[in-house]
């Protein structure tokens, strides 16, 4: 094997960095994440991997507070995203205790970008292998929804996914994603299961809903108003396929 395809420090012929594709990779085998940006909410919605039938659900948590007003949403190894997190929700405390405000959205962002890059230039490590969708709304009122790779990039978004089939589901939300279909909380809500839904693999309807408003804390949505969401797209899908 060549020492470029080992070693994190070392480019290939083409420019490429290995370790950091690869990292990607294990992205694009996490369950599905999406993440929609309304006019006075943020919903971030995961698809949730079955679990043993011993195992206390609990401990499957995809969705996280970071604070008060900031949320995350992550898709790729769970116990890198463990780290990942506690490191964020430290820094989220000390920049309030430091500065007296609490962090705006892209700060954090920011801030987790420059961690994961940093793991991308130093002999010893591997990069995270995990995206993170970041949502949350800002001391002046304004929402931001962005996402960070495993390279240390990161952008902002109106609506977007990662993890497992995350080029359908961004096709999928560039065909229905408008202004009038996020004016509305429900809107909103409605479009992130919508998406999801349209995703995940046949039969399955386990999914974590997190929905953070202008002023409010993070809300996970009960299994039986998703339940609720789902019977009305799926309906509202039968009666479209009826007219045409």
């Amino acid at each position: 094997m060549a020492r470029y395809d080992r070693a994190i420090t070392v480019f290939s012929p083409d420019g490429q960095l290995l370790q950091v594709q690869y990292a990607q990779e294990a992205v694009r085998k996490g369950s599905p994440v999406v993440g929609i940006r309304g006019d006075n909410v943020i919903v971030l919605a995961v698809e949730k991997k079955a679990v043993e039938k011993l195992q206390d659900e609990r401990t499957e948590k995809k969705i996280v507070a970071l604070d008060e007003h900031v949320v995350l949403a992550f898709a790729g190894l769970r116990a890198d995203a463990r780290v990942l997190i506690s490191r964020a929700q430290i820094e989220c405390q000390s920049h309030c205790l430091t500065v007296e405000d609490p962090v705006t959205i892209e700060y954090i962002t920011r801030y987790i970008a420059e961690l994961k890059q940093n793991y991308t230039q130093s002999n010893g490590r591997r990069p995270f292998g995990l995206s993170c969708l970041i949502g949350g709304f800002d001391f002046d009122g304004n929402a931001h929804l962005f996402q960070t790779e495993p390279s240390g990039i990161y952008y902002e978004w109106k609506a977007t996914s990662t993890g497992k089939h995350d080029k359908s589901a961004r096709e999928f939300l560039e065909k229905y994603y408008t202004p009038e279909a996020v004016s509305t909380d429900l809107g909103t809500i409605k479009l992130a299961i919508r998406t999801i839904l349209d995703v995940v693999q046949s039969g399955q309807r386990n999914f974590d809903v997190a929905v953070i408003k202008r002023g409010q804390r993070l809300r996970m949505l009960e299994a039986e108003d998703i339940k609720e969401f789902v019977t009305q797209i799926e309906r509202e899908k039968a009666e479209a396929e009826k007219r045409n």
